[in-house]
């Protein structure tokens, strides 16, 4: 009898632990019977939605003894909140596409003279999904949740920030992203060259104008305007976040975390470079740059920022039986 009533507070202590889990997949489900098309767009869409979904899978995975559960009593104000946090997502979903919230925000981005005054409610929509996240965490696992779960909630506050920042500043006002470009895209244009394309770039106010041409090719040319998103900054940026994140809670040297940022970061920046080498080779031939833009790119360089830090322990776990064979 006492082994099953174990049994019964081990799967209590289980469902709680992948409960926050089960409500953003259903809302994600949710979302997505309403827009399909939303999750395949990375940039000013919803797939990064499915990546924070993953992050979350992932620490749960990586922490699953060391997540602690609050008690929870039923029929009490922590229960009640409990319960109630967690159909806070469903319930903003509901609210704003039932009920004409995310009417109001785009009439109200576009009366403030918002340029991207139509993306404004799903760069809402994130923001307000990491604050809920938030709640969730507090009301299942206490302040240790919110440090738990830590990397899936800045990636997600992270990306509304960077929407929402887009939405107001767009075409590289935002100059402090925006200092960047000249670089990455000197360097696209660089790697064009070596492959044995024309190119020229110039300054055109905050855009950088690079356009290459096919000298074997009569007409085979592309000019594409360079602005912060389109270089990939967005991406160093979420890195950044997730890595530094990442690191602090690892037992890594502070020489080897250096080193593991400064790695990843070179090669984050170069991803970002042959993203846009590859959108003007795209363009050349007159293929569907678009598709890639707005979601092939960006997801070569969001797959290598989730990638990383399973590298990162397969390489730690590798030198530490390399060291133990080494002294044995």
């Amino acid at each position: 009898m006492q082994k099953r009533i174990k049994e019964i507070k081990k799967f209590k202590k289980s469902l709680i632990k992948i409960v926050p889990l089960i409500s953003f997949v259903i809302t994600c489900l949710w979302l997505y019977l309403l827009y399909p098309p939303s999750f395949e767009l990375m940039w000013k869409g919803r797939t990064f939605q499915l990546f924070f979904v993953w992050l979350i899978i992932i620490e749960l995975i990586l922490n699953w003894e060391s997540i602690q559960i609050k008690k929870i009593t039923f029929f009490s104000i922590k229960s009640l909140g409990y319960i109630t946090s967690l159909t806070l997502p469903i319930v903003y979903v509901v609210v704003s596409n039932y009920l004409g919230l995310n009417e109001i925000i785009t009439n109200l981005s576009q009366q403030m003279d918002i340029q991207w005054w139509n993306s404004m409610a799903l760069s809402v929509e994130y923001l307000v999904f990491t604050l809920l996240f938030c709640l969730i965490l507090f009301f299942s696992f206490g302040k240790n949740g919110l440090k738990e779960f830590s990397v899936p909630l800045f990636f997600l506050g992270v990306v509304g920030a960077l929407y929402t920042i887009d939405n107001i500043f767009p075409y590289g006002e935002f100059t402090p992203f925006q200092l960047m470009v000249p670089t990455t895209a000197m360097l696209a244009a660089i790697i064009l060259g070596f492959m044995g394309y024309d190119t020229t770039l110039i300054t055109i106010g905050n855009m950088s104008r690079l356009t290459a041409t096919d000298p074997s090719i009569a007409l085979r040319s592309a000019t594409f305007d360079i602005a912060w998103p389109c270089a990939g900054i967005e991406s160093l940026l979420i890195y950044s976040v997730i890595i530094l994140l990442f690191l602090k809670r690892t037992q890594i040297s502070r020489k080897g975390k250096i080193t593991y940022f400064m790695i990843g970061s070179l090669i984050t920046y170069f991803i970002n470079v042959l993203r846009i080498v590859t959108i003007f080779l795209i363009g050349m031939d007159q293929g569907d740059f678009q598709v890639f833009h707005f979601y092939y790119g960006p997801l070569y360089s969001i797959s290598w920022i989730i990638i990383y830090p399973l590298i990162i322990l397969a390489t730690q776990k590798f030198w530490k039986k390399l060291k133990a064979n080494t002294i044995s």
